[in-house]
């Protein structure tokens, strides 16, 4: 079996990195059993509640070490960048038989001697630049040209970002490859159980639920001026958003969402609930009447995922990767008008239960398909990554 090197992902400040590479890890598991043995590098400052999940997967093996502990990442990056390749790193993956390595945020040298995979979720640098200080800017951007110039296959989620991708960086242009990730929906709840949870909320019956982290591309200010101008029309919305409330980038930027909430007497219209446990998330988004992304820029959503296999109605910004991984079944706003929201957000009407039944059905019929593809794309990529580098 080919053995695939991975890194940890995100974590404390992008919980979606982490949630990534953990179902990609347990879909390959059981969907492509016997194909690739996923081996989790982590260092020995990881928190152990990080890598019990993966301790679980069947066929997954952990290696703790210290050369992947943060505080080395830095020195790991300079030696890749002058010497070609971190000789300490590419000793340990030889020493586990490693035929792959899965990067993301991490670079390993042009002449590290194994095939690998660069998995770049989007180029939001390059579209939001305002976004990033200088400094933050070009981080991102030195890493992906060194991913490119040092020969990697270049993995992308979205077509939308394949097509970025080559075109920001022509030179990979013949080695870009797009995989979908797909969300499975681990127990579905019933929705007596949906709407026992959004009680435990005090939510009303009908609200919108908006799951996204509190970063500033999200487009949150959106949200309070379209909920302002549905009050003065007398048809006042709930929303109800959940996540973590810190913009790393812009630490003021939650102060200035609440703020803007409290001056505009919409604290009863907009909810902060926090960060929900897990199991939390896909009742509340079930016992909803839709979800809601307003979101300036995505790679390819979780929380678009995640409602397409509930079955969830959702509204959403008028992204083309939203277009893609949504299409038909979905409700389109204008991103930048508080209008547009507000009409959109006035004509939602909950489903009768007969009609979420059915698309809860079929929606779980797709997903099936959907994690498989997820699979079968991802080892396919492994393949021509290893028959490319011989």
């Amino acid at each position: 079996m080919i053995r695939v090197a991975f890194t940890l992902i995100g974590g404390k400040n992008w919980t979606g990195g982490y949630n990534y590479l953990l179902n990609l890890v347990r879909v390959l598991g059981e969907h492509q059993p016997g194909q690739l043995v996923p081996v989790l590098f982590f260092g020995t400052d990881t928190d152990e509640s990080e890598a019990a999940p993966f301790a679980q997967v069947p066929g997954a093996e952990i290696v703790r070490t210290p050369l992947m502990n943060q505080s080395r990442k830095a020195r790991s990056l300079a030696i890749s960048l002058v010497m070609g390749c971190d000789s300490q790193v590419r000793a340990l993956f030889r020493q586990h038989g490693i035929d792959v390595v899965f990067e993301s945020a991490q670079f390993f040298g042009a002449r590290l001697g194994i095939p690998s995979i660069a998995w770049i979720p989007d180029f939001q640098h390059r579209v939001l630049p305002h976004l990033f200080t200088r400094a933050g800017y070009w981080k991102r951007e030195l890493g992906f040209r060194a991913q490119v110039a040092g020969g990697r296959t270049i993995m992308l989620s979205s077509e939308d970002s394949r097509l970025a991708c080559e075109r920001y960086y022509p030179a990979t242009i013949g080695r870009t490859h797009t995989v979908r990730f797909a969300v499975p929906v681990i127990r579905l709840p019933t929705p007596a159980e949906a709407l026992a949870i959004a009680d435990a909320y005090g939510l009303p019956a009908d609200y919108v639920f908006l799951p996204n982290q509190f970063w500033k591309h999200k487009n949150h200010l959106l949200v309070v001026r379209a909920l302002a101008l549905l009050r003065d029309r007398g048809r006042p919305v709930v929303v109800a958003a959940s996540g973590k409330q810190l913009d790393p980038r812009n630490p003021e930027h939650f102060g200035e969402v609440k703020a803007a909430i409290e001056s505009s007497g919409l604290s009863d219209s907009f909810r902060l609930l926090g960060m929900l446990p897990y199991e939390h998330v896909a009742p509340l988004a079930c016992a909803s009447v839709a979800l809601l992304n307003p979101s300036h820029f995505e790679g390819w959503s979780t929380t678009v995922e995640e409602a397409r296999s509930l079955g969830v109605p959702m509204l959403l910004s008028d992204l083309p990767v939203h277009r893609e991984q949504a299409g038909i079944n979905a409700l389109y706003f204008d991103r930048h008008s508080a209008v547009s929201l507000a009409d959109a957000l006035q004509s939602l009407q909950r489903c009768s239960p007969v009609d979420r039944g059915q698309r809860t059905s079929g929606a779980q019929a797709d997903t099936v398909h959907r994690i498989q593809r997820f699979a079968v794309d991802f080892v396919a990529v492994v393949n021509q990554t290893i028959d490319g580098h011989s």
